[in-house]
């Protein structure tokens, strides 16, 4: 990772490879994996879940595999596989070999169920999906057999034969575990193994119509993959021992013959699923349900919209990767829940832009302003950085008319201001000290031209017998570049609208997220084709160029944040 990243820090699970590399538990190997399910654009959860899968990995000469959990078609589609690779890699990590997929595994997966059912351990079950929940039981009351749970091994086998050959149709049949309908965890009530779907599908096509519930394929896929440590959000806490009976319930041998280690003779030994907390971030939504809610609706441009917490979003709005990288470090890996603010994101982005981030100027609401003593353009030269200057300079026009953000100018002086007034003085950044003489108005007696004139003798020096105090941003007139900005503030106006009180998140959704500016005017540099794609507009904030939608004649600007937190 990049060498300003910050220095990890020790957490429980971080010791806990420690004592198991300690004691050679899995002979000195640390294997880990990012399992994502491809129905949707990865968020600023999965972030840190990718930060510690591949970080405790690379932190201990191991490796960190990419496995696609598509065992849902109906759900899924290459497009979220493409996008989630790409965040990956953007993120600034690589995976293990090839990219992995569970449905890689639907042939041993079926084997495996086989080998359940000749157990005794699994049986096909009847029960629709609503007699299921029903026979289920609930937190405090036990479940009920299925009345079909006492079927002969040699009947499940036929049945689970035929389920796969096609022969019934969607929830007509089930294959369940047969573990204890009283157990007080309801994830071993006999949970279900394969469900039929005639659903095509995007690795597999058409090859499957009965595909395996996440809970069975996750522990045998990463057993199959030698992982030694399975790292799970808190949500997976209760499904553990699921995890553990599974794998406990199969022949070792057969584990192992099926698994990367088929050839290795050191001991096999079966991963261990550890669960930390998630990644939850107040004023935003992560759930996947809710971020398809807003882009299935249009309450957003899509998934890749600016004020969205998705990866792509974030990246579209300028975050940089070690701004994500370094949050995911200074929030650490706990065991127990809780919401992060916003501010502590901020302050990480906040302080990688103004390290790393190329300064230019960018007026936003312009008001035009002719310097009465420049008659000839003149080529002014400004450092990139006020702090490094590696990052070398670029050349400003100034031209006899210039545009200044009309928020610099009061017509009449006001307690505090220090920007331009009628009669006043303030220089211009890089450049001289300019004096209001006259104010034009229009027809609506609105402000529509300062006349000024500016002090030759300022370039660079404080003018003589008289302090200026402000110093404004301005683009010339003429040689500038208009272009369109978005100001984007936090997308929703509560707290947490994840909460369960919260009836509907999308009632509470901020009417002002997003601002759109057109006939803004940035210098020339900023807008070549081989200028940076993100900077710090002076005394506006950070702002990138975007992605999508600067394809045309004019380019579009998107706020990534503001120089200093608002709220």
């Amino acid at each position: 990772m990049a060498e300003h990243d910050a220095t990890p820090s020790s957490n429980f699970i971080r010791q806990m490879i420690a004592e198991d590399l300690a004691s050679q538990k899995h002979e000195g190997r640390v294997q880990t994996r990012f399992p994502p399910e491809p129905n949707g654009y990865l968020h600023i959860g999965h972030a840190k879940s990718i930060c510690l899968n591949f970080g405790i990995a690379a932190e201990n000469g191991g490796q960190c595999n990419l496995r696609f959990d598509d065992t849902n078609p109906a759900k899924e589609s290459q497009e979220f596989v493409d996008a989630i690779k790409n965040n990956i890699s953007w993120l600034g990590f690589a995976w293990s070999g090839e990219v992995r997929y569970s449905s890689s595994y639907f042939e041993p997966l079926y084997g495996f169920a086989v080998q359940l059912i000749e157990k005794g351990l699994a049986y096909v079950c009847d029960l629709s999906a609503d007699e299921a929940r029903e026979y289920r039981g609930t937190l405090t009351e036990p479940g009920r057999n299925s009345p079909f749970r006492e079927r002969s091994v040699e009947e499940n086998l036929d049945l689970f034969a035929r389920m796969r050959a096609g022969e019934f149709a969607d929830g007509e049949r089930s294959l369940r575990a047969k573990i204890d309908m009283a157990s007080p965890n309801i994830n071993m009530r006999d949970p279900v193994l394969y469900r039929i779907r005639h659903v095509h599908h995007h690795q597999t096509g058409d090859a499957w119509c009965i595909y395996p519930t996440y809970d069975y394929t996750h522990c045998i896929s990463d057993a199959i993959e030698g992982i030694t440590h399975s790292l799970c959000t808190l949500e997976f806490e209760d499904h553990r021992p699921l995890y553990d009976w599974i794998l406990r319930s199969l022949a070792l041998d057969s584990i192992k013959q099926a698994s990367d280690l088929a050839d290795s003779p050191a001991p096999y030994v079966l991963p261990q699923q550890t669960e930390f907390a998630k990644l939850k971030l107040n004023y935003t939504v992560v759930g996947k349900r809710k971020l398809k809610q807003l882009v299935d609706e249009g309450l957003v441009s899509g998934w890749d919209d600016p004020r969205l917490p998705t990866l792509a979003g974030m990246r579209r709005r300028g975050y940089t990767a070690a701004a994500l990288r370094n949050f995911c470090e200074s929030v650490g890996v706990a065991r127990s829940e809780s919401q992060v603010d916003l501010a502590m994101l901020e302050h990480s982005l906040r302080e990688d832009l103004d390290a790393n981030a190329p300064r230019a100027m960018c007026v936003l609401r312009p008001l035009k302003v002719t310097l009465t003593n420049i008659d000839e353009p003149l080529e002014l030269s400004l450092p990139n950085h006020p702090k490094k200057e590696e990052m070398g300079r670029r050349a400003v026009p100034l031209t006899k008319e210039i545009v200044i953000d009309r928020e610099d100018f009061r017509a009449e002086l006001e307690p505090g201001f220090k920007r331009l007034v009628a009669g006043g003085e303030v220089r211009l950044r890089g450049a001289y000290v300019i004096r209001c003489d006259e104010v034009l108005r229009d027809a609506n007696g609105e402000i529509s031209e300062l006349i000024c004139s500016a002090d030759l003798n300022t370039l660079g020096k404080n003018p003589e017998g008289r302090k200026v105090k402000g110093v404004i941003h301005w683009v010339s007139a003429t040689q500038g570049i208009s272009v369109d900005v978005r100001l984007y503030d936090r997308l929703f106006t509560i707290e947490n609208p994840e909460a369960r009180e919260v009836e509907d998140f999308t009632q509470h959704l901020n009417a002002d997220s997003l601002q759109q500016l057109s006939g803004c005017m940035i210098e020339p540099a900023a807008a070549s084709p081989d200028a940076a794609q993100s900077f710090q507009f002076e005394r506006e904030g950070y702002f990138t160029r975007d992605s999508e939608d600067s394809t045309g004649d004019v380019l579009v600007f998107n706020q990534t944040i503001s120089l200093r937190a608002s709220h």
